[in-house]
């Protein structure tokens, strides 16, 4: 195998392999790449037996062939090179000679029939997909995922196609939810929803993030999702499980409803949560006449309070809620204003754009 190709390609293939390959495994060889130099050009995939990515490089092939060398190592070089283009070149043994300008290199690679193949996923039917859209619907629910372990179900977003050609994404940990439902028209002939895994879904929104407009695919066979863009394919194993009944969870609509301006609240719980006790981020959420009052009490450093104006007539209320959790939804919504349902203080609190429910969060009261 010989082939010489751009330092900056080799670089963004080498780039979306790192959060995919195991550095920590019992089977070392998940810490390595597969290279494949072949006439087309070369291709570079990375597999952690749950999810893989193969990238497709245009190059100068010498010689066809393939080897498998460590992502983490090859990537820092390839980083640091002198030259704008680099030469691969196999030698005896699958030891792999890297060249580039007056750098060279010669490091240690293993055979390729050693990497485990990736699952075919020819029986996917792909739907058209607008990433820029897919791509809000993760920012948008990624930070309710779960990250517990023993509750599998929740490590990860249940996607649900939807009539008239919706889809909604749903994640919960079991102290909030969000839910979103945007149109991605076409047919992905689900029966119902799946779990699309965690680090599966924020590889999916790296590979968004590189180019957001450009075209691309999503589709579902039994239990893997196949994502397809111009040179690039990943294919990832879906959570097998029942997602719980999240209808459940979304109350209809709060007995008290105030419209408070998005940044304004969100610098305020930032800095209340400065004083909240034992990394809680517990704060309290307060409603009396024409204001929304934040406050924090710890009895090691002292108390806070921040008062909002807002138009509010009712009856003066008191709710503890985790900051955090607030704040996560709050940095990833786009209006200038934020819809804040509050029942009693045993009642979630419901954070959605004025008018507008198709991106809506909940989060669980706690006692402070």
């Amino acid at each position: 195998m010989e082939f010489r190709i751009a330092a900056d390609e080799l670089k963004k293939a080498l780039y979306r392999a790192q959060g995919i390959v195991e550095r920590k495994t019992t089977m070392p060889i998940l810490a390595n790449v597969l290279v494949t130099a072949h006439k087309a050009g070369v291709t570079v995939t990375a597999f952690d037996l749950e999810i893989g990515i193969v990238s497709e490089h245009p190059a100068e092939v010498v010689k066809p062939g393939a080897v498998t060398l460590s992502a983490k190592y090859v990537f820092d070089i390839v980083q640091n090179l002198p030259d704008a283009h680099v030469t691969l070149k196999k030698l005896a043994n699958n030891y792999v000679e890297i060249s580039s300008g007056s750098a060279h290199f010669k490091i240690v690679g293993t055979a390729p029939e050693e990497y485990p193949k990736l699952p075919r996923e020819e029986s996917a039917p792909l739907v058209q997909v607008t990433g820029n859209t897919l791509l809000e619907m993760i920012k948008k629910t990624q930070f309710a995922i779960s990250t517990d372990e023993t509750r599998y179900i929740l490590n990860g977003v249940y996607f649900e196609p939807q009539q008239s050609g919706k889809v909604r994404m749903v994640a919960t940990d079991g102290h909030r939810l969000s839910l979103i439902e945007r149109e991605l028209p076409g047919d992905f002939k689900l029966k119902g929803g799946v779990i699309i895994p965690r680090k599966g879904l924020l590889e999916l929104k790296r590979l968004l993030d590189e180019a957001p407009d450009a075209e691309c695919q999503l589709g579902f066979a039994e239990n893997s999702a196949l994502f397809k863009k111009t040179g690039l394919t990943m294919v990832m194993r879906l959570i097998d499980g029942q997602f719980p009944e999240y209808q459940r969870v979304i109350p209809k609509e709060g007995e008290k409803s105030v419209l408070v301006p998005k940044t304004r609240l969100l610098e305020g719980l930032k800095r209340i949560a400065l004083l909240s006790a034992d990394k809680s981020y517990a704060v309290r959420i307060g409603l009396v006449e024409n204001q929304l009052l934040i406050t924090a009490n710890n009895p090691d450093l002292g108390e806070a309070k921040d008062a909002l104006d807002i138009a509010y007539q009712g009856t003066a209320i008191t709710i503890g809620f985790n900051a955090r959790y607030l704040i996560d939804v709050l940095t990833v919504t786009d209006t200038d204003e934020v819809a804040f349902e509050l029942g009693d203080e045993h009642s979630p609190g419901v954070l959605h754009a004025p008018g507008d429910r198709s991106f809506t969060a909940v989060v669980m009261p706690m006692r402070v």
